[in-house]
């Protein structure tokens, strides 16, 4: 090569500049991402009650079955109750969430009360999350960071406070 010419064959060598986002970019990218999450949660509390309502929580006699109607899904006895003859914490909690998709409160109660709770924050979970999400932002959450997380946390924590609690009380008194 002639040393007057320049070197044509030279390649810039920094790496290449990420895209920056502006932010009404980023809030808008963010936003699409929540509404995808908040529809898709809509999605999947549909299908559990979908399931609900296609499990038959009776006997063939048409009595209220209290518990094992997950079997009708595939699932497998509980191991728990099977090795020891008593029912675990969430024992009866898919025939309690069938029993109540199938309108038969009392029943649902019965089989195991803390499903029916379940059953009830997660109807109202699906309508939040199908409003929410065709409104794009989350309803009735505080601006607060960090509000949401704990919402979610105190509702699950006194939920498996709740079943932990009303199976200490079924071991203890029968």
């Amino acid at each position: 090569m002639h040393p007057e010419q320049p070197d044509t064959n030279t390649r810039d060598e920094r790496p290449p500049r990420a895209k920056v986002l502006r932010p009404a970019e980023d809030a808008a990218r963010l936003k699409r991402v929540v509404r995808a999450a908040l529809l898709s949660l809509a999605a999947a509390l549909t299908a559990v009650f979908a399931a609900a309502a296609y499990i038959h929580p009776y006997d063939e006699d048409g009595a209220p079955r209290t518990m094992s109607t997950h079997t009708q899904l595939g699932m497998p006895p509980c191991n728990f109750a099977v090795l020891t003859g008593k029912p675990c914490p969430s024992c009866g909690m898919t025939t309690s969430f069938a029993l109540l998709v199938h309108g038969d409160v009392s029943a649902s109660l019965r089989a195991n009360w803390v499903g029916t709770t379940i059953c009830v924050i997660w109807a109202l979970t699906l309508v939040w999350a199908l409003a929410s999400g065709l409104r794009g932002q989350p309803l009735f959450v505080p601006k607060r960071r960090g509000a949401g997380e704990l919402i979610f946390t105190c509702v699950t924590g006194a939920v498996v406070f709740l079943m932990l609690a009303r199976w200490g009380v079924l071991l203890i008194w029968g």
